[in-house]
């Protein structure tokens, strides 16, 4: 996209006056360029407002009587400015404003990590019921945590837990530390460098979770360009899209404790592995806020159908 097909800011700045008049012109300008939604913000009304707003160093729910205040030309050209590199540059608004809510968290993020969006929210905030004894729950493992977002809403919902937050990259890590620094779990959160379960020390943990690298090289590619400015290490899952899942299923057997749960987000592979394991009863969750392709395991399962998962690989 050349620059000229973004309206300029001497054309616009003429007619738009108040807070109302660009949150509007974003969204018709989002639509007209053909923005990607897909990164948390259901709307492109939502996505301008979320941008105008932190331009404005505003909070996200401001009151309505705030809407018709008119902008001095420096806030109209640093709304615009915002508005349209989210067009031309086709990064996430996460990205654009260094901030991502999650389970109904605030979090840092910048291009070192995805962008927190998953289901897994919701499972969380309800406390994995009604799969695990909310009491018994003293050890959780997030695996391929990213910007921890997982693993800190964990901590959150289960206070009495030591929770193991784990990642490769040390770019992850590094955004993960900022996250738990915010949040002040320094001493119930461990962030740990290792390749899945490889570096990790003996443990058994009453809920392993983990939204993994899942989507097959091909599919990854044809992704709108949004996700393009993601790190690709955290998408793409091999050509099936499932080599990292097939190795957790394999040694999940020894870390979960006895009543433990197994809860791996699959996204767009989970035909592909139900197809893989056709007699294995994944049970696959439903969500009431939209999602799906995450399957629930217990460690009985792990422990039934191991040969299988190892046999797999």
């Amino acid at each position: 996209m050349t620059a000229n097909a973004v309206t300029s800011e001497t054309d616009i700045i003429i007619t738009l006056k108040t807070i109302r008049d660009y949150i509007r012109w974003g969204a018709s300008q989002f639509a007209e360029h053909q923005v990607f939604l897909g990164h948390g913000l259901a709307t492109h009304l939502h996505e301008s407002a979320t941008l105008v707003f932190h331009a404005l160093y505003l909070p996200d729910q401001l009151d309505d009587c705030y809407l018709d205040s008119v902008l001095t030309p420096a806030e109209r050209q640093r709304v615009i400015g915002l508005l349209n590199r989210r067009i031309k540059e086709r990064k996430p608004v996460a990205y654009l404003t260094r901030q991502a809510s999650f389970a109904g968290l605030s979090f840092f993020v910048d291009e070192r990590v995805l962008v927190p969006r998953s289901p897994i929210a919701e499972l969380i905030e309800q406390g994995f019921q009604p799969w695990v004894d909310e009491e018994q729950v003293l050890n959780i493992l997030d695996l391929c945590t990213g910007s921890a977002c997982i693993a800190i809403a964990c901590a959150y919902a289960f206070p009495q837990a030591r929770v193991d937050a784990v990642d490769l990259s040390a770019d992850a890590l590094d955004v993960a530390k900022i996250n738990r620094e915010q949040h002040k779990l320094s001493e119930q959160l461990n962030l740990l460098q290792s390749d899945l379960f490889n570096a990790l020390p003996p443990c058994r943990y009453d809920v392993i979770v983990s939204n993994p690298p899942y989507v097959a090289i091909q599919e990854w590619k044809e992704l709108p360009a949004e996700y393009h400015n993601e790190p690709e290490m955290g998408f793409t899952g091999g050509d099936s899209g499932l080599d990292l899942v097939l190795r957790i299923l394999t040694d999940a057997k020894h870390f979960l404790s006895a009543q433990g749960i197994l809860i791996v987000e699959v996204g767009s592979s989970a035909q592909t592995l139900q197809q893989l394991f056709p007699d294995i009863p994944f049970y696959w969750l439903d969500f009431e806020h939209g999602g799906d392709g995450i399957f629930l395991l217990t460690a009985e399962q792990v422990q039934q159908y191991h040969q299988q998962f190892k046999q797999s690989i």
